[in-house]
Parts: structure tokens; sequence; C-alpha cells
């Protein structure tokens, strides 16, 4: 092999660990937010990631509504952490005593909201491959928000899943139409750095699984510890 020849192998795996590199360095952002503003071929970037993801039926069903109203985001942030408090009514000892340390939203401190959408309409009636599952529309959703998380991470943004929620308020807020529903309000923006452990693991929440225990090699086994 010629030292041509290994450059350009070089240069080609490059990508390839570029992207193993973002995915461990992708973190679901609390506290870290800077406010700085987001310019906009950045943030265009990221959405044309995420409007690139793979769809059931390439239907499409997602949309994205860009929040930076102050008054609707801390409106948004009073109802969330109503839900956090109906949620920590519901814990006693140790579990209490571990949530009362988790930040569970950074609403007003990144630089905006983007609240993701499922409309099961799109692509109707004939949605090619979601006769057997229902779901699958709501699943590419969620693959919309995972390649905008990723290309947020590669862009240097943090991006933060806020899911302490109902829906009904979240459709009133902003005027999503009855039949569509929101999926996420994702906090984005720069930030200072990206924890290097997860805040769940860093307070004791929870700890990781190791991948060997969640591998099943033919068929579900069922003699295993979670």
């Amino acid at each position: 092999m010629t030292t041509a020849d290994r450059s350009d192998r070089a240069d080609t795996s490059r990508p390839m660990a570029d992207l193993y590199d973002v995915i461990n360095r992708r973190r679901d952002v609390r506290s870290e937010f800077t406010g700085e503003e987001i310019d906009t071929e950045t943030l265009y970037r990221v959405l044309g990631a995420a409007h690139s993801a793979p769809s059931v039926g390439l239907s499409q069903p997602w949309d994205f509504v860009l929040v930076r109203d102050e008054a609707t985001r801390r409106a948004f942030r009073e109802h969330v952490l109503g839900e956090r408090n109906v949620f920590a009514a519901e814990l006693s000892g140790e579990r209490a005593k571990t949530f009362s340390k988790i930040k569970v939203e950074g609403i007003v401190e990144s630089s905006l909201g983007i609240t993701v959408t499922y409309d099961p309409d799109r692509g109707s009636p004939a949605v090619l491959g979601r006769h057997a599952i229902a779901d699958a529309g709501l699943y590419s959703v969620c693959l919309a928000i995972q390649n905008l998380w990723l290309a947020a991470t590669a862009e240097g943004l943090g991006v933060g899943w806020v899911s302490f929620y109902r829906e009904d308020f979240l459709r009133r807020l902003l005027d999503i139409p009855s039949g569509i529903r929101p999926v996420a309000w994702l906090c984005v923006g720069p930030v200072r750095e990206l924890a290097e452990t997860p805040d769940l693991e860093r307070h004791g929440w929870r700890s990781r699984l190791r991948l060997e225990d969640v591998v099943h090699d033919g068929k579900y086994r069922h003699d295993f510890t979670r």
C-alpha cells in the first residue's frame, strides 16, 4: 500500500469516526445553555438534517414549530414546572431526594424551542408500510428528532427534550390543530459545554445498561436481569 493509498483510506474513515464521536457526545441538555442566538444558516442545516430522516411511505409526517417568543416560553415553563411537581409528589424516600436535584428543562435558558409534531393524515389514506403498524408514522417523527439532535451536536449546539407536559396544553399554546400531535418540545441553542456524564447518571437516577444485557441472539432470552 502506497502513502497515497493510506492517506485516501484515512480520509474516507474520518466521517465514520466523526459520526461515532457525535453519537457519544450527544447529551440531553438542561443547564449548559448560553442563551446566544443560533445563526439562520446553522439552524436550517439542522432542520434540513431532521427533514432528511426516513419516513414510512415517504409520508414525512413532521412539522417544526420554532418558538422564540419569551412570553410563550415562560408560559410553557410554568406548565412544565407544575407537571414536575405532580411527578415529584408520587415519589418518596431516596427517589424523591434524588429527583429533587434534577433539572428537567432549559426552556428559557436556551436560544429557542422547537416543537416537533406528528400529522397522521399526511400521505393518507394509503400510507405505504403503515397498515400493520399504526405507530410507524410516530416512529418516523422520532427519527427526524434524532437526526436533528445529532446534527445540532455536530454544529456545537445542545438539545434538551422536554417531556413534562400535557399535549393538550401545548396544542393550545401553539395553536396546533386537534388532529396533529405535539411529540416533543426541544430546547436548542449554543452551550458552554456538553457534560461528560449524562445528568441522570451523574445524579444517580439510573445507570446505563451494558450492551450485552440488551442484545439477544436468535430469540428473546428471559434469563437475565435489567
